[in-house]
């Protein structure tokens, strides 16, 4: 007898629907999947026997021909045990199939029928919707990641025998809700605050910039002098995440199966800090069968890289892609896959190998051409989409020492919150959304400078040595401080500012 069950998998951020066909025929014993499964789905076939013998029901003897379509995508992961279990007993008609095709079924099994918790709950719930299924029947574990899709019913079930019991009618699972706009205002806290942070005034200043016009940094100093610390706390200063952007960030770490159980949705801006030591396949994504990476793990929050200077070269230049474009495609001979990764960059480095060239109460021993070496491990290019340059110098002790706090962040993102809004008043007509994204052609339109300004910039480029693609740089970063002044036009001081933000150029730092 033939039985049908629906499910589904994921390709890239987004899932498609699988139809899973359970054919039970005489002959010798044996199961057979078919529909381009790998080997975690080949090995469903023994946990699924064994989980239906332990929930008390009879695997049927004879031939078992499972077929996972579309054929021609390739299935991975173990989601599929519990459709697979479901379709076994529907064919061997231990149970009825009228009510199974109203649902989309995902689930691990284990050995005594147990579900377990799987990835890509989420997208896998937004592909239901769109099917227009009446409900989704989920893990335990993952309803409250699958809840955030309004006008679907999600069901969780802990067991294939529970499972059965619903589906013929003899108990009732209820169906789980949740409030969005409360769940994203509980969800919006950060551990960590800017009032931690003693002195580095002028740091805390480039760091609002940047995420006023969503300008990539780089800050440079010694060692202690509190780079990371800074860094960690940028994401608490940009504006709060939309549900869309929750939606999207959730997406890609349910994928990645750092979702934790019990969480529904990521509603604060990620921070993703990877080692130096890192591969490609980690920063971009990739594998056999490509998963996202730290780039897209980052998408709607930020990227740290620490010691820069560290990374392969060849790691560092993968990142040139999806800082332009705001995505990353990655082709294998699985498949083409295209993640998002609009982030904002944060990067640290020290000034020299020894760390202590700009520190005035430290000698540097490093010669001019170790410099010079050092520097040279970041490309141009890579240079060329790193908008602010922060001089961090170390903290001097009457700051350590002191009361004193700085400004918090929700003051910061406050004046940064207000930063955004204009830009997107400005761009609404232009599908950008903030000033780092402006093309040449809407920095002439939208940056343009007074005499004095225009004055400043000229001694800025042919007498301070500040190169060519500081330019374009320069009048971003001056647009996005006359934003977070409330200015309709650039003026001098918002120039000038904006200069000193390049003090890595090379002919200015050397």
């Amino acid at each position: 007898m033939l039985a049908k069950v629906h499910s589904g998998s994921i390709h890239g951020v987004k899932a498609y629907p699988v139809e899973i066909e359970v054919d039970v025929s005489g002959g010798i014993p044996a199961v057979v999947i078919v529909g381009l499964p790998d080997t975690a789905v080949k090995e469903s076939r023994d946990r699924v026997k064994t989980a239906v013998q332990n929930s008390g029901f009879v695997y049927p003897e004879g031939r078992l021909t499972v077929n996972l379509a579309p054929a021609d995508i390739k299935k991975e992961g173990p989601s599929f045990d519990l459709p697979i279990a479901m379709g076994i007993l529907a064919a061997s008609t231990q149970i009825g199939s009228e009510r199974l095709g109203d649902f989309i079924i995902v689930g691990e099994l284990a050995l005594d029928g147990s579900v377990r918790a799987v990835r890509g709950v989420l997208p896998i719930a937004l592909a239901a919707k769109r099917e227009g299924r009446k409900g989704l029947i989920v893990p335990a574990d993952n309803v409250a990641e699958a809840a955030v899709v309004e006008g679907i019913s999600v069901y969780p079930v802990d067991s294939l025998a529970a499972l059965v019991k619903f589906v013929e009618g003899e108990a009732e699972i209820n169906a789980v809700t949740l409030d969005m706009g409360e769940m994203l205002k509980c969800a919006r806290s950060y551990p960590v605050d800017f009032s931690d942070v003693k002195g580095q005034g002028h740091v805390k200043r480039a760091l609002e910039v940047a995420a006023a016009g969503g300008h990539n940094i780089i800050m440079i100093g010694p060692p202690g002098s509190g780079k990371t610390m800074l860094a960690r706390r940028l994401p608490t200063i940009i504006p709060d995440m939309t549900l869309d952007e929750a939606l999207e960030t959730t997406q890609i770490h349910s994928i990645a199966g750092l979702l934790d159980p019990g969480t529904s949705l990521v509603a604060t801006r990620p921070f993703r800090n990877p080692h130096h030591s890192i591969s490609d396949a980690g920063l971009i994504g990739g594998g056999t069968y490509p998963r996202p990476g730290e780039v897209s793990l980052a998408h709607n929050g930020t990227l740290f890289l620490d010691e820069l200077p560290e990374f392969k070269r060849n790691v560092l230049e993968l990142l040139r892609q999806p800082i332009e474009d705001g995505h990353v495609n990655i082709s294998r001979a699985a498949g083409t896959m295209t993640y998002p990764a609009r982030f904002l960059l944060a990067a640290a480095m020290n000034p020299c190998p020894c760390g202590f060239f700009t520190d005035p109460q430290r000698t540097c021993r490093c010669t001019p051409s170790q410099i010079q070496h050092y520097m040279s491990k970041i490309s141009g290019p890579l240079l060329d989409r790193i908008d602010i340059h922060a001089d961090v110098p170390a903290v001097k002790y009457r700051e350590l020492a002191g009361e004193t706090t700085g400004e918090s962040s929700e003051t910061m993102r406050s004046r940064v919150g207000a930063a955004r809004g204009r830009q997107l008043e400005r761009f609404r007509e232009e599908k950008i959304y903030c000033n780092a994204e402006m093309t040449h052609r809407q920095i002439r339109k939208h940056c343009r400078l007074n005499t004095d300004g225009q004055e400043l910039l000229r001694t800025a480029i042919t007498e301070l040595g500040l190169s060519a693609r500081a330019y374009d740089r320069v009048l971003k970063v001056s647009r996005t401080i006359a934003d977070l002044e409330g200015s309709d036009e650039i003026l001098p001081t918002h120039v000038s500012e904006a200069i000193q933000y390049r003090v890595l150029d090379r002919q200015l730092w050397l």
